[in-house]
């Protein structure tokens, strides 16, 4: 199978390979016999989260300090491709360690980072991220959800939809409007979910990711202590939201490199034995011709995705190289695995086959982490 290359002075190549034969062992052992049951619940249970922590695939690179493993990045790479690999991608350790992570890390208070990251490490509490709303997806500037300051509190009202873990995180930074200033009128808040004020909607019935507990939410009076603020100051959402976006670009790119090649070799093993016509399906020159395609195309997008790896090692990724890998590579991603499952014939529409579930799984792709129509914007206006 095509694997994931991170070449990086600061890289230790067995640490990376003990990392991914651990978390290997881990997902065969409690998640991937567990995974239609799953699906059908929409949730991962509680105690798969705490048997992560324990062993230690929470918050990788937090630092060591707080309770995280104090790793690089190059750690939560492995840790997504392995998942993506093994077709546990709907476990989402991806968004606690380099999605969420980040902001409570990088930009949190001290009494923020001593008082969650422990938690979150140890998988006693989930996070979330809430900043879509009904009517304002990609133009955040738009959104209605507002915190008001009253004495030594904030009060939030409003309500966000596609969040991502909604349905059973402890907390979520959320995005509020602060000000009426197009500008600087946003700003992050942590917001614990056991807070008066705060419910659940609708888990989200969606296409495919459908252990991911996708939920709408709803802030009513909702009051939270002026400290969860991030940064301490209000205006500063905006210009915070972008300190994490080429990561969490990259991030999305990374899984689809490896979604591509898992279903590569989902599909040279199937019809590799499958028979029509008195030979295999693999021994027709037209099923060559389009795996020859998808092999290049995903072997093009790991040669990319490695070497946005390296330069985001280096403090090098800028905001229009990580817009072309997530654009690109998810593109190529649904085409790689539409040309896969019509190998499967038939089969390939039947839920039980692993090509149907990657079929559902990656469309999203190409709209979270922004639209790829806002990646072609970012990227056409570098031009």
């Amino acid at each position: 199978m095509l694997k994931l290359q991170i070449d990086h002075p600061e890289v230790d190549a067995d640490e990376l390979e003990q990392l991914r034969d651990a978390l290997g062992r881990f997902l065969e052992r409690e998640v991937l016999p567990h995974l239609e049951k799953w699906e059908a619940e929409g949730y991962v249970p509680r105690d798969v989260w705490r048997k992560a922590g324990e062993a230690g695939f929470l918050m990788a690179s937090a630092p060591a300090e707080y309770g995280g493993g104090g790793a690089n990045f190059a750690y939560e790479a492995v840790i997504i491709d392995e998942l993506n690999r093994r077709g546990a991608h709907s476990f989402l350790l991806t968004v606690q360690n380099a999605i969420f992570g980040p902001y409570l890390a990088e930009l949190g208070s001290e009494e923020q980072k001593q008082r969650w990251i422990p938690k979150i490490a140890s998988g006693e509490t989930l996070a979330a991220i809430a900043m879509t709303e009904p009517d304002s997806g990609s133009d955040l500037r738009n959104m209605k959800t507002n915190a008001r300051k009253d004495g030594d509190s904030y009060v939030i009202n409003g309500q966000k939809i596609f969040t991502t873990l909604g349905h059973q995180a402890d907390l979520i930074m959320v995005a509020c409007k602060t000000s009426d200033d197009p500008r600087a009128g946003i700003s992050l808040f942590f917001v614990e979910t056991d807070t008066p004020g705060f419910t659940r909607g609708r888990k989200l019935d969606k296409i495919g990711l459908n252990m991911q507990a996708t939920a709408e939410i709803f802030f009513d009076n909702v009051r939270v202590p002026a400290e969860n603020l991030i940064g301490g100051e209000e205006g500063l959402g905006m210009k915070q939201l972008t300190t994490n976006l080429a990561q969490e670009r990259l991030v999305v790119a990374i899984e689809g490199a490896a979604m591509m090649a898992r279903a590569i070799e989902e599909t040279v093993a199937y019809v590799k034995q499958r028979k029509a016509f008195r030979q295999t399906v693999f021994d027709f020159q037209n099923t060559q011709f389009t795996l020859a395609e998808c092999k290049t195309d995903a072997t093009i997008a790991g040669v990319f995705v490695s070497d946005c790896i390296r330069r985001h090692l280096s403090h090098e990724l800028d905001g229009v190289t990580a817009a072309m890998a997530k654009m690109w590579v998810s593109e190529a991603q649904g085409k790689v695995i539409d040309r896969c499952l019509q190998l499967f014939g038939g089969y390939g529409y039947i839920n039980e086959y692993p090509i149907a579930r990657m079929y559902r799984d990656c469309r999203a792709a190409r709209i979270y982490g922004g639209t790829n129509e806002i990646m072609r914007l970012i990227i056409g206006r570098s031009l």
